[in-house]
């Protein structure tokens, strides 16, 4: 008995997790003890009492045992009612092994009481059917044994099936584990399947895109080789024909010298022939006259002058009549002496071809005597010409055109009444020279003045006097500053349109401008400010450019411009901005900010815009990921073309992008972008036509493999994106 106790043991510490299960039985039999103590005992005198009575009917229906065995086989209830020295304590909460050895020890003070329906058959532990009013016999230690065994039994066989239960369970979670794995794998696969496929039509794409630029770079290249071998090729041709020219003269220079020196010869010779034929007349006068006076005869005729009579000079021959003269004496084989005068006396270098006569680094030191009234140009570049006398151009009143660049022309060399015979004049160039004044006098026909990289110290207000018709006027690279230049000095310029001023000394844009003024350029000044007034007068200017100045947003005054409705382009790049500039012209179209400081765009600084704007270059700035407000493209969603933000601090796509619809060009190259979201650079939303043509993206830090397909929706072709290079992190 004490080794079942102790193998009962090993099993209840063996199957801790049921421990429960078995203090609530052991609670179940405590509480039945307690609840059939009293119904016990009076059903034991009521037994005594009948106990033959029901004793007989046993024995009368001994059959029903066997009845019992024949239907069903559900274990015994079974009671267990305490002996009478035994108290009964309700509610005590011990371990079902605690409980177990208290009743081994007080098994005897107990009697295991059956229901009052069943008996148990011993021999068989089957239950069987009793009358209500049999005597109920007490159970023995055995039967008592027996029927923990059987409950221990079906206790294991509860917790195997429960064991198995949970090992089916645990089997289907692994089949339902092993099948999600196995479709995710499926599905993952598939995914990778996709991105490679998306990966290899990208580098397809990218690898035509490639080909194409080639192509066209290759293309390019070709042409730009083609270009330069034909430049070269007419160069030669140009130098061969200038050699082969100067040839031509330097011979016909050496014959007429070599004709010269015969000539003097040949005068030498019949000097010399006289002069003896006149020593011998000496002599036979004398001879006579002392032995006897010779007869006097009749006259002798006038002896004739001997110096010969000048030799005549050939006609001038072209250039074609000289290449004639050349090619039939090669062709004759025979010595012959050309002698060719070039038409007017060209000095050597100087060609003329059709009204154009050129003689541009012919090492002309002075002007030269030219006698050709059909003459429409003349171009007298980059020799050292230092001085232009007086009715210098007699001989050709006709020009139209007069380059004089790259000379060494002084303004005290420039005689007073130089160009006075000019009537035809168009345009005078006179850039490159020493000059530090205007000249003066003028002609009043002249459209075009270049006056670029000399010495002018100022302009006075008789400087441009009687050049009404003057439409380009460029005075760049000289000494200019608002300190000497007068303001009434522009005012004679009644069709001035075009005004050149750059790379000079202005601190403040020019007083006085021309009315009619349509273009201005002030690059590479120090202009810090633009003042309200300076623009009143100008109301038909279309361009300005002052790049390269030393302007700030703050020293625009907000009325200098913005109601121009003609000032269309303006160019503010490489100064000291730090802020988009407010108060810009209502008709602005072309905006230039390169270069310059700039951090944010204020918000609504476009929206006073009409048409709006087209053109915004904000490249080479600081701006950053805080610098683009999304009201700052406020007025230009419908009007931009072309906005250039490459060279700058961004993290991510500006907002507003995506709502230009008009946008056909966009720069976000160089910049700190990580991501392309699918609303970043397109509207999804938009049905319309793409019109975005090219897209620069190089040089940031996004990954091409995160990019939706359908970032770039609104793109015309895949080609014309370019995202490759990019930085590593």
């Amino acid at each position: 008995m004490a080794e079942e106790t102790e193998a009962k043991l090993h099993m209840a510490a063996c199957n801790q997790r049921n421990w429960m299960r078995w203090w609530l039985v052991v609670a179940s039999l405590w509480l039945l003890v307690v609840l059939t103590v009293s119904d016990a005992q009076a059903k034991i005198r009521h037994r005594n009492q009948d106990g033959e009575i029901r004793r007989g009917k046993r024995k009368r229906d001994g059959q029903g045992l066997r009845r019992a065995r024949a239907g069903h086989s559900r274990p015994p209830k079974i009671r267990l009612v305490p002996g009478p020295g035994i108290p009964v304590v309700p509610g005590e909460n011990t371990l079902f092994m605690e409980s177990y050895k208290n009743l081994q020890e007080q098994q005897s003070s107990y009697n295991v009481i059956p229901d009052p329906d069943l008996s148990l058959d011993l021999s068989g532990d089957s239950p069987v059917g009793n009358d209500p009013g049999e005597p109920v016999s007490p159970l023995t230690q055995d039967e008592i044994q027996r029927l923990l065994w059987r409950e221990e039994e079906e206790h294991r066989e509860e917790e195997e099936r429960l064991r198995k239960k949970d090992e089916a369970r645990k089997k289907r979670r692994k089949q339902r584990k092993e099948q999600a794995e196995k479709q995710r794998k499926i599905v993952e696969e598939r995914r990778r399947e996709e991105e490679e496929a998306l990966r290899l039509q990208v580098e397809k794409e990218e690898e035509e895109w490639r080909r194409v630029m080639e192509e066209e770079r290759r293309q390019q290249v070709e042409k730009r080789r083609q270009e330069e071998e034909d430049r070269k090729r007419k160069e030669a041709a140009e130098r061969e024909a200038r050699e082969k020219e100067r040839k031509l003269e330097e011979e016909r220079w050496r014959q007429e010298e070599m004709l010269r020196e015969e000539l003097l010869a040949l005068v030498e010779e019949e000097e010399e022939e006289e002069e003896e034929q006149q020593e011998e007349v000496e002599e036979a006068w004398l001879r006579g006259d002392v032995f006897e006076m010779p007869p006097k005869g009749p006259e002798e005729p006038e002896k004739p002058d001997l110096f010969p009579a000048p030799i005549p000079r050939p006609p001038a021959a072209t250039e074609d009549e000289l290449k004639e003269m050349v090619a039939e004496v090669e062709e004759e084989g025979e010595e012959r002496e050309v002698v060719v005068v070039n038409r007017g006396g060209l000095p050597p270098g100087c060609y003329i071809s059709d009204v154009t006569l050129t003689c541009e680094n012919a090492k002309l030191i002075y002007f030269p005597p030219l006698a050709i009234p059909e003459l429409r140009s003349l171009s007298l570049e980059d020799n050292n010409i230092s001085s232009i006398p007086a009715e210098a151009f007699n001989g050709i009143p006709n020009l139209e055109w007069i380059n004089l660049k790259k000379n060494k022309l002084t303004s005290a060399g420039i005689d007073a009444k130089a160009f006075k015979g000019l009537k035809m004049l168009r345009r005078l160039y006179l850039d490159g020279n020493l000059l530090e004044a205007v000249p003066a006098n003028l002609p009043p026909t002249l459209q075009e003045l270049k006056i670029s990289e000399n010495r002018l110290r100022g302009i006075n207000k008789h400087s441009f006097q009687d050049l009404s018709s003057l439409v380009i006027l460029e005075l760049e690279g000289n000494l200019l500053s608002e300190g000497n230049v007068d303001p009434l000095s522009f005012t004679p310029l009644k069709q001035l349109s075009y005004l050149r001023l750059g790379r000079n000394h202005f601190r403040t844009i020019p007083q006085g401008l021309p009315v009619s003024l349509l273009e201005l350029y002030l690059e590479n000044n120090l202009i810090e400010e633009i003042s309200e007034t300076v623009f009143n007068q100008t109301l038909s200017l279309n361009v300005v450019s002052l790049r390269h100045n030393r302007l700030e947003e703050n020293r625009i005054a907000p009325l200098a411009w913005i109601n121009h409705r003609n000032l269309e382009s303006i160019d503010l790049s490489h100064n000291h901005l730090y802020l988009v500039p407010s108060y810009l012209p209502r008709s602005l179209v072309h905006l230039v900010l390169v270069g310059n400081n700039i951090e944010r765009i204020p918000g609504f600084v476009f929206a006073h815009m009409d048409p709006g704007l087209e053109y915004l270059y904000l490249s080479y700035n600081k701006l950053d990921g805080e610098a683009i407000e999304p009201e700052s493209f406020f007025g230009s969603y419908q009007s931009m073309v072309e906005l250039c933000l490459d060279h700058n601090q961004l993290v991510s796509v500006p907002s507003g992008i995506n709502e230009m619809t008009n946008l056909h060009f966009l720069r976000l190259n160089n910049n700190m972008i990580r991501s392309i979201p699918d609303e970043g650079i397109c509207d999804p939303n938009h049905s319309g036509d793409t019109t975005l043509v090219a897209l620069r993206l190089e040089n940031n830090y996004i990954d091409p493999q995160k990019i939706s397909p359908t970032a770039f929706s609104c793109v015309r072709s895949s080609s014309s994106v370019v995202l490759k290079p990019q930085k590593t992190k």
